[in-house]
């Protein structure tokens, strides 16, 4: 006689990209997976991304080794029809303030003795490198990595949950604070506010900043340093820009429907939160990063912000990936990353291998969690 091994059930809390990513690996592996969302799709740190696909910069070996498996995986997607218009590679391109140029030439000087291609240029050399950018707003030079790009993750995130339905996954949204279930010291499944529950082999804590508060009940501690942050997408506006800007005081990438998406970080002291959890943040505040925004554009356009969302930017402790199974509570996997974008379709990969085979991944050595222990 013979029998047939039972399907593993993997049940998995975060609806934005690394738990979407990870479901749709663990389906086309054959797994059985649900997911719950405490409220809808991308509605948090997904959904208000930057996502700028790159490892420009310096940072841990693994880490950038990891980082550009990332950027491979969404060039592969991007093969398939480079006529999306959510995910495009126009480079990158990052200056420092006037005064800080020695910086800048070091930061590229490092990035060309590991091969990450990078290019050091004057100003007057930019627009014959990338179109849309105004070279006036470089107070002395600039890096260009063309091999860079960025991604909508709202939209890729639709673009993988049709194949997560037609594979046969399962989606509970709005279900409020999911808590991991435990028995006999390993991971039984999750319970919802509500009280519903859902049994699993393994399950997988992915919901951004909330994660160190999901597995603390569990006995285990996870740093957290994720920020208060803010993403503004503009009104639509005529535009050449292709590659995104990383600049002293806005961040700027190309977005769909002819729109830009703005971010930085120097006016998180204006974001206030509220007891209900919500967050504000001064009209004129948005309005002066749009500002700053139009003077790094070619032709200067008035930009007009039409939306813009705020919460908490998932950052761990030590700024290092956390990624992989809890030693204290086996069948329980945590994904909590900075680079949620960059990472989003290979930490899925590498997670849902780890998930189905119970062989860890060699990439992933550094980024466990037990390095907290």
């Amino acid at each position: 006689m013979s029998s047939t091994p039972s399907t593993k059930r993997v049940a998995i809390i975060g609806g934005g990209i690394l738990g979407v990513s990870t479901a749709v690996h663990l389906l086309r592996e054959g797994a059985s997976v649900i997911l719950l969302s405490e409220r809808g799709l991308a509605s948090e740190a997904t959904g208000r991304s930057l996502s700028w696909l790159n490892s420009a910069g310096e940072r841990s070996t693994p880490y950038h080794q990891l980082r550009v498996a990332g950027v491979d995986r969404y060039r592969t997607l991007f093969a398939a029809d480079p006529g999306r218009d959510w995910l495009q590679f126009g480079g990158g391109v990052m200056w420092n303030a006037a005064g800080h140029g020695a910086a800048t030439e070091a930061r590229h000087d490092y990035e060309e003795s590991i091969g990450y291609n990078s290019k050091l240029l004057a100003p007057e050399q930019i627009p014959a490198a990338t179109p849309g950018i105004d070279p006036d707003a470089v107070p002395e030079n600039a890096i260009f990595n063309p091999g860079e790009g960025w991604v909508s993750l709202p939209e890729l995130v639709d673009f993988l949950m049709e194949e997560f339905h037609a594979r046969g996954g399962e989606l509970v949204l709005n279900a409020g604070k999911v808590s991991v279930t435990v028995d006999a010291g390993r991971a039984a499944g999750v319970e919802t506010a509500a009280g519903a529950t859902y049994e699993a082999d393994t399950v997988l804590v992915a919901c951004g900043a909330a994660t160190p508060a999901v597995v603390a009940p569990l006995g285990v501690d996870i740093p957290n340093g994720s920020p208060v942050s803010m993403l503004v997408v503009t009104k639509p506006v005529e535009h050449g820009l292709k590659a995104v800007l990383n600049t002293p005081r806005a961040a700027v990438r190309p977005n769909p429907g002819n729109t830009l998406a703005l971010d930085h970080d120097w006016y998180e002291e204006h974001i206030t939160e509220h007891v209900d959890g919500s967050f504000s943040i001064p009209d004129d505040v948005v309005q002066e990063l749009a500002d700053e925004a139009s003077k790094l554009i070619a032709g200067n356009p008035e930009l007009k912000p039409a939306s813009w969302k705020l919460g908490y930017k998932p950052i761990p402790g030590d700024g290092e990936p956390v990624l992989g199974e809890l030693g204290q509570v086996p069948g329980c996997f945590v994904a909590f990353t900075h680079s949620g974008a960059t990472l989003g379709l290979i930490a899925g990969e590498l997670l849902a291998g780890e998930i189905m085979t119970g062989k860890k991944h060699p990439m992933l050595a550094t980024f466990r969690p037990g390095r907290f222990s």
